[in-house]
């Protein structure tokens, strides 16, 4: 039987990076993504070319129900099943809080938090008829310790670990594996708002001596997506020793 993923959030950084590192690995795509749809179209391509792997693409909100259940409904009548789902999609917010308006509160708690709650809804029942499946949350390091000036993002990516355990825990007697990525400094665009001088004293403070890569991100996701049945609930950090 083929192996299926859905990555939400795949058109770039993290979300590009799972794509192709599953992809090397022989699991069919489903791929979805917001905004950045050309970058989406052209992840397809190139991955169709050159790893031969089925992928399908979807363009929608997933801090919206509705999508999040087209989207599944069209992944499962394509491929018939999901080992894999990886909760990916995410956006920032720098700021005070207080300056912080309740659209944009609600857009980043929908983005980043809600939309686990919708995949993992509408794939769970699946997963269980099939007595397996792995379900895998990326986090962030501000998750477990916060971070000023990005109140609402810690709180989702709290939100993100708590729900991590407490699934892990509901869906262990189904052979149902949940995990968490708390990724600390990650090369990605979402840290292109430091300068070169920012990035620089950034590094200097992790022990590794260097951001992260989403290869790294990539390839910790497919230890967890393969490995061992019996790890289920667990928040694994991968910061180079900064937190």
């Amino acid at each position: 039987m083929s192996k299926i993923v859905l990555i939400t959030g795949a058109s770039r950084g993290i979300g590009a990076s799972l794509a192709i590192e599953f992809a090397k690995n022989g699991y069919n795509l489903s791929l979805c993504c917001r905004n950045s749809k050309e970058d989406l179209y052209s992840l397809q391509k190139h991955i169709q070319d050159n790893y031969h792997v089925d992928v399908i693409t979807s363009i929608g909100n997933v801090g919206d129900f509705s999508f999040v259940e087209s989207m599944i409904e069209k992944t499962i009548q394509r491929f018939g099943h999901v080992n894999v789902l990886i909760n990916n999609a995410g956006i920032s917010h720098i700021g005070l809080l207080s300056d912080m308006s309740i659209t944009e509160w609600n857009n980043i708690i929908n983005t980043n938090l809600s939309s686990v709650f919708f995949t993992s809804k509408c794939i769970i029942p699946e997963m269980i008829k099939k007595h397996s499946g792995k379900i895998i949350n990326i986090s962030s390091v501000w998750g477990n310790v916060g971070a000023s000036c990005e109140v609402a993002y810690s709180a989702c990516k709290g939100g993100i670990n708590s729900f991590t355990k407490a699934l892990g825990k509901e869906l262990a007697p189904s052979n149902i594996q949940v995990n968490a990525i708390a990724c600390g400094c990650i090369d990605t665009s979402m840290n292109s708002c430091f300068s070169e001088e920012e990035r620089q004293e950034l590094a200097d403070e992790i022990p590794a001596g260097r951001f992260g890569k989403p290869e790294e991100v990539a390839h910790l996701a497919l230890q967890l997506a393969t490995g061992n049945e019996y790890l289920t609930g667990q928040i694994v950090t991968l910061d180079g020793g900064w937190i």
